[in-house]
């Protein structure tokens, strides 16, 4: 049944429920983020390459809200909780289902647009691979954040953006940690972004969960 709701979310969110773009979208936000930055920084290469690690981690996660409101709140409107609560299945249970749907077509998408990113900014090879690794680390956790969110938001006017004015300061810690983990000997900052991303991966379902039983109440 999970893995059947797993597949469901991920066709859902892979097309946009609709909308043009779908996935694409925040990839596509991501790209131009990392193509426009540098030149208002300017031509310096090495101040492109220092600061290229932690532009890329913002973008991230500004890309990452886009998708805040069609995660949950269209789901809600047409009765899909409804139709699982009756078939006994609980709501943390498929939100657990949401936040892996959301970073399946997330993350990996955005850890590839990161190989033209690190080449617009210089970034060598040691570089490019810490900031893939936190990027696994942390991505989860925006992932599970960012349901956590639209769940709490849903059936709110304007919850979208409230959705991103929530997400921006609660992601700061995986912000930097991630970005942490760029400075030498930083496997330790992407180790305590796996860990928050971790914690969030067991709490989101459950606050989610609780979040939609009192938007269908």
């Amino acid at each position: 049944m999970w893995l059947a709701i797993l597949r469901r979310d991920l066709a859902l969110l892979l097309t946009g429920g609709g909308r043009r773009g779908g996935a694409l979208l925040p990839v596509l936000f991501f790209l131009s983020v990392a193509i426009l930055l540098p030149f208002a920084i300017g031509p310096d290469a090495r101040m492109l390459a220092r600061t290229g690690g932690g532009i890329v981690w913002v973008a991230a996660l500004l890309a990452s809200i886009l998708p805040l409101d069609r995660l949950v709140e269209p789901d809600l409107e047409s009765g899909f909780f409804d139709q699982w609560a009756l078939r006994g299945l609980a709501e943390e249970w498929t939100m657990s289902a949401r936040i892996a749907a959301h970073w399946l077509t997330f993350a990996p998408l955005l850890m590839l647009a990161v190989l033209p990113a690190a080449a617009l900014f210089g970034l060598g090879g040691e570089d490019l691979w810490r900031v893939e690794l936190g990027l696994l680390a942390g991505t989860p956790g925006l992932a599970a954040l960012g349901v956590m969110i639209a769940a709490i938001t849903a059936g709110l006017r304007g919850g979208a953006a409230l959705g991103g004015l929530l997400l921006l300061p609660m992601a700061v810690p995986i912000l930097i940690f991630g970005a942490g983990g760029l400075q030498a000997g930083g496997q330790g900052g992407i180790a305590l972004a796996g860990a928050v991303s971790l914690l969030l991966l067991a709490v989101a379902p459950f606050a989610a969960g609780a979040a939609i039983r009192a938007a269908r109440e």
